[in-house]
């Protein structure tokens, strides 16, 4: 069974800033997934690329380590890299419709 990127995505949505109470997904913090070819034991590695809404963002670590249990939950998921880039860097155009309704943007 191939693991989609869209799968990985609707998992890293379990990921809520605990600043913003929206997931990750739909603040735009996700920026590349990647999934690897199956290795012997039908596990697939997943490579998330992600930003933070602030280089100091204090909820950073807690976010990278959620972000990876989420994707390790997956079935079919082997070993989950994620790595934390700052270029380009967060926006707020970034986010989505729903996350600009949330946090009451327009």
């Amino acid at each position: 069974m191939s693991i989609s990127e869209d799968a990985v995505r609707e998992q890293l949505k379990k990921v809520i800033d605990p600043e913003l109470f929206v997931n990750i997904v739909d603040l735009g913090l996700v920026y590349v997934v990647n999934i690897g070819e199956a290795d012997d034991n039908q596990k697939q590695p997943v490579d998330i690329e992600m930003t933070l809404t602030s280089p100091m963002c204090p909820a950073g670590p807690q976010l990278v380590a959620e972000s990876k249990q989420f994707a390790s939950e997956l079935e079919g998921v082997g070993e989950v890299e994620v790595k934390v880039v700052m270029d380009p860097p967060w926006t707020p155009e970034r986010m989505t419709d729903d996350a600009r309704d949330q946090l009451g943007i327009f």
